[in-house]
């Protein structure tokens, strides 16, 4: 791969760019890569991930920077690692690279799996602090040195494959604060606030060079009364997030949204989810756009087999819903930055499936579906500079590129 050709994604206004090109987003999440790529029996299905993922033309993956004092931990304790472990996520971030995806590699887990607040929180009990709630995790001056810690060790990170250092490299495309961040202890949001603010300004104080976001789910919390009926049921409000304020942070580039209304809303009826789908990307790509005036992806969305409406014909719905209503904003040259499903596995990962698991071999319709909306993103991406904004004689040669699957 040439060098120029692989340079960090930036932010100009409200979308993408690389190499002053824009750059939407079709994406994914597999959050396990680092730990199957510890054990020489796993590896394998992290390198299948990504060739499956790149034959479909998806360029960004999702992925944990963290698994912390459980089964086969990065971190063992605070600011003590596994050197194995790490060697497997240097494994992770060369192999993404080998086949042109970029990685949003999150620092911590707001739940238990892989370890999370609460195993901060442990880790200070331990230590004798006097902690009471998981939620010290945001506020306790210890804990949060433990979380920088751990910033501050996987930015100055040098490759041991591709001797670059972490901050340095290109194939991150950007760093995740906290895999979705709540703080129901304080609903009011200013915990959380204070937080995020503290430590997007750290993550940038060592590395400018690469993106940062905060990894929410894109609830409207208390400084948006009027969007509040914009939310999946009256609870989310009082989870201590508030989308529009936590994404005027200074050092925060772009916006989170997570998408699961078979969990979230009340009668999860097939047209119900479909109706709130539109409805939750447009409400937020209009914030980004209007009030934000930056980019935001739909950063997990999927449909879980233990829905009780699923069928794979629902499945693609919805993930059609998902791709057309933000690419609505990309043929406006708009704010919908792009989509990560929740979650694309290889075959034989069965064990790992939480219900969301799209395995593309197993699913050629959804495959398909994938594969087109990659490929009008990357018309959009290659046939357009920034400046040009879509208004200019390939234009016409765009609208026929991107139609004709259609017609």
């Amino acid at each position: 791969m040439e060098a120029d050709a692989w340079s960090m994604v930036q932010k100009n206004g409200n979308q993408f760019t690389v190499n002053g090109q824009p750059f939407y987003v079709n994406g994914f999440n597999t959050y396990w890569l680092m730990v199957f790529a510890v054990d020489a029996s796993t590896r394998g299905k992290v390198t299948e991930v990504f060739q499956q993922a790149s034959s479909v033309g998806l360029s960004v993956c999702r992925t944990w920077a963290f698994n912390d004092g459980q089964w086969r931990a990065l971190q063992k304790s605070p600011s003590v690692y596994d050197e194995d472990v790490f060697k497997a996520l240097d494994f992770v971030v060369s192999e993404a690279k080998k086949y042109k995806i970029r990685l949003i590699l999150s620092f911590v887990n707001n739940w238990e799996a892989y370890g999370g607040k609460s195993q901060y929180v442990k880790w200070g009990k331990a230590a004798g602090l006097n902690l009471t709630s998981d939620d010290d995790f945001f506020s306790h001056p210890t804990i949060k040195s433990y979380y920088k810690s751990h910033v501050n060790t996987v930015l100055n990170r040098m490759n041991t494959v591709t001797n670059i250092t972490y901050k340095d490299d290109p194939t991150i495309f950007s760093w995740e604060l906290m895999n979705e961040p709540r703080c129901e202890s304080d609903p009011s949001g200013d915990k959380l606030q204070n937080w995020i603010e503290e430590m997007a300004v750290y993550v940038k104080s060592i590395d400018p060079k690469h993106l940062v976001e905060i990894g929410l789910e894109g609830f409207y919390g208390p400084s948006t009364p009027n969007k509040l009926q914009n939310n999946p049921n009256t609870y989310a409000q009082q989870v201590g997030t508030d989308f529009i304020r936590n994404h005027q942070v200074l050092g925060v580039d772009f916006a989170s949204v997570h998408i699961y209304p078979d969990s979230w809303i009340s009668q999860p009826t097939a047209e119900a989810q479909v109706a709130f789908t539109k409805s939750w990307i447009q409400s937020h790509i209009d914030d980004a756009e209007n009030f934000l005036g930056m980019p935001v992806v739909f950063s997990e969305f999927g449909v879980s087999t233990k829905d009780p409406n699923y069928t794979i014909t629902f499945r693609n719905t919805l993930i059609s819903t998902v791709y057309n209503t933000v690419l609505n904003s990309t043929k406006r040259g708009g704010g919908g930055g792009g989509t990560l499903l929740w979650q694309l596995f290889p075959e034989g990962t069965d064990y790992m499936d939480d219900g969301y698991a799209v395995v593309l071999s197993k699913s050629p319709s959804t495959s398909n579906i994938i594969s087109i909306q990659s490929n009008r993103l990357n018309t959009f991406n290659s046939l357009c500079s920034w400046n040009c904004r879509w208004g200019c004689k390939k234009k016409h040669l765009m609208h026929n590129s991107l139609y004709h699957d259609e017609l």
